[in-house]
């Protein structure tokens, strides 16, 4: 029974003499080694596949069995044909009835399978699913060996915090699978914009870290930032090349910007998030100055949770006047704030932080459903005004934008034609044709759809061919110049539409618009917006 349990273990053993010798060994040591047991005969324990003392009688081992009669471990072994394999093996020492060693026994087994699944199972702990960068825990080992690195050398790092900008609306229009498309074409571009030392690790969502190590001073974390900035702008995508990527990054130096691993991480996030403040497509270096802008930051996002619960917003309306008539004959609703510590707020103030944390359609909806009640009671008073409200991102992707607005023209008892939605040229390049047949449904029901801030954004003329608009807006900032206004009306009425003017102050500026055909103005010269509107000049 012993002869056959040493003949068929599928585990190779080699049985050795006092002195290491092999004197036999069974046919898995064959088939494992490629070793026949006349060629192993007589060498010294398992020399002949590796050199490592552990496995063929060096001291230590040795000293183990004589202490323990017993030793086991790991070792690299070399084939007959060459090829290296990792191997388990177990040493056993046996002992005559005197207590005295007369023979060894070894047990190895070839554990490539099992090396490979640990391999697998450590690169999935430490790497991104989707992009296969290092993951927070590979990228935090990292980070604490490139900065032991820095220290020991006196060398500068850099942290670099990357987030891409509207990545959302993306996932929003186009779904997630192109999202997912995008989130590995960025991987790729920063993989390509770094050295072989330097660290890209994705730590979630589109927020990517890359550690860069041994740098000369900011000037050359400031080129690689915006090496990856442009790399990023330059994807496109196959079967989406419409689809634009940005993003936004912000820049930690060690050791001025922070001793610990968190803090020049939390430094760089602070950094991308001022970076997207001032415009985003940009990079920022941390300053302790933003510590402060954060604070106020976040105080601010928990007093907006509570303002629509506290009615702390109210709506202001500026007059839009028919420039052939001087009649009234719209509103826009622009909301406020009432900050109840830091007075009246515009919207520029919190709006940006409201898209952020989500708030954005609960607000946009309030100032809908709010501006509907108020037309309809001007409606009531005999002034039947039309209102205009400024839709924001959120809300122009929003699978259910004709819904909502169906239910405050509902509720307020306003019909269609008295509403007025604006939108952005870049809007109107983020949209799909679900957004497309969304307004045309509006449009459809007697809502008219304006174009606002014209000429600041880069919309198509193909887009707004096919985009369903009534009017544009000109942008406050061309109302003095005398060639682009001509140039835009006469756009304008090509694709008949009508044209408004914005910040109109003075009557010269009137009379030019009037001039060159310009229908609605509004701005200071007609009214300030105001909670209660003067629509005497109204059409009744």
């Amino acid at each position: 029974m012993q002869a056959q349990v040493f003949a068929h273990c599928r585990d190779a053993i080699a049985i050795m003499d006092a002195d290491w010798r092999i004197l036999a060994v069974n046919d898995a040591f064959e088939q494992i080694t490629g070793f026949s047991a006349q060629a192993v005969h007589g060498t010294p324990g398992l020399s002949c596949l590796s050199d490592s003392h552990e496995v063929d009688g060096g001291p230590e081992a040795r000293q183990h069995l004589l202490s323990h009669c017993h030793w086991k471990g790991e070792f690299r072994a070399t084939a007959r044909d060459g090829r290296l394999f990792p191997a388990s093996a177990a040493i056993t020492a046996i002992v005559d009835a005197q207590r005295q060693v007369s023979h060894y026994m070894a047990i190895f087994t070839d554990i490539t399978e099992r090396k490979l699944h640990e391999d697998r199972t450590r690169y999935q702990a430490e790497h991104d699913f989707l992009t296969g960068l290092p993951n927070t825990v590979l990228f935090a080992d990292r980070l604490q060996l490139a900065l032991a690195s820095a220290q020991r050398h006196r060398t500068q790092l850099a942290i670099l915090f990357l987030d891409l900008d509207r990545f959302k609306d993306i996932n929003d229009t186009h779904g997630h699978a192109t999202g997912d498309a995008v989130l590995k074409a960025v991987a790729g571009a920063l993989t390509r914009c770094v050295r072989g030392a330097d660290t890209v690790s994705r730590r979630g969502g589109d927020e990517f870290v890359l550690i860069l190590v041994d740098i000369g001073g900011p000037d050359q974390a400031a080129h690689v930032a915006a090496s990856v900035i442009d790399a990023i702008h330059a994807i496109r995508l196959p079967e989406l090349p419409e689809v634009r990527v940005g993003c936004s990054v912000g820049i930690a130096l060690w050791p001025g910007d922070g001793g610990g691993a968190d803090e020049l991480v939390h430094n760089a996030d602070l950094a991308m998030y001022h970076a997207k403040q001032d415009g985003r497509g940009e990079f920022r270096f941390f300053s302790p100055t933003m510590n402060a802008h954060v604070v106020e930051r976040i105080e601010l996002e928990n007093a907006l949770r509570q303002a629509l619960a506290n009615e702390e917003f109210v709506l202001e309306y500026q007059p839009e006047v028919q420039v052939s008539s001087g009649l009234t004959i719209g509103v826009e609703a622009l909301i406020r704030w009432r900050h109840p510590r830091l007075g009246t707020m515009l919207p520029e103030q919190f709006i940006p932080v409201a898209e952020s944390n989500g708030l954005i359609l609960q607000i946009g909806e309030w100032v809908l459903r709010k501006a509907c009640e108020q037309a309809r009671a001007w409606r009531d008073l005999g002034f039947p005004v039309v209102v205009a409200v400024n839709l924001s991102s959120a809300q122009f992707l929003n699978a259910d934008l004709v819904g909502y607005v169906d239910t405050a023209l509902q509720r307020a008892g306003l019909e269609a034609r008295f509403l007025e939605l604006e939108v952005t040229e870049a809007m109107i390049m983020q949209g799909d044709h679900g957004a497309v047949d969304a307004f045309a449904a509006l449009q459809a029901r007697g809502v008219q759809v304006t174009l606002d801030d014209f000429g600041t954004g880069a919309a198509s003329l193909a887009r707004l061919r096919n985009f369903p608009i009534s009017k544009i807006k000109i942008d406050r900032s061309f109302v003095d110049d005398t060639e682009l206004v001509p140039a835009i009306i006469a756009l304008a009425r090509s694709l008949k539409l009508r044209v408004a003017a914005e910040g109109v102050e003075t009557a010269e500026q009137l009379a030019f618009l009037q001039q060159q055909g310009c229908d609605e103005y509004q701005g200071h010269l007609a009214s300030l917006a105001t909670a209660a509107p003067q629509l005497a000049r109204a059409r009744q």
